[in-house]
């Protein structure tokens, strides 16, 4: 089992930055991919960035030049770094995880409001 907890969400202006952590803990050796999807209002779950376990990253293409996924492996922490925010990044953020023998774990979700 693994369990996530996701924070770093808020209120923030049009072209301001956040960054969401999400803390990882329990059987973490399993996991395969990392990542951070959203959903909006009215929306379906949409793929913001993954990381996977050799390291090599991917962005949709919406968040692409503005949003940095990192992981600290020593911290069993992930991190989305998200700058030029823009409104129609306002969602709920989810952390998940995917593991080898593909069970998905998801955090609570935070949310992040940007202001026009």
């Amino acid at each position: 089992q693994v369990q996530l907890v996701e924070s770093g969400g808020g209120l923030v202006q049009a072209g301001g930055s956040l960054r969401l952590s999400c803390l990882a803990s329990g059987n973490i050796f399993s996991i395969n991919v990392m990542g951070w999807y959203r959903q909006a209002p009215g929306k379906q779950r949409e793929l913001v960035a993954v990381i996977i376990s050799g390291g090599s990253k991917n962005y949709a293409d919406s968040v692409k030049g503005r949003f940095t996924i990192s992981r600290d492996n020593a911290k069993n922490m992930v991190y989305l770094q998200m700058n030029s925010l823009k409104p129609e990044d306002t969602a709920v953020y989810y952390c998940h995880f995917l593991s080898h023998s593909n069970f998905n774990y998801w955090g609570q979700g935070t949310q992040v409001t940007v202001s026009s």
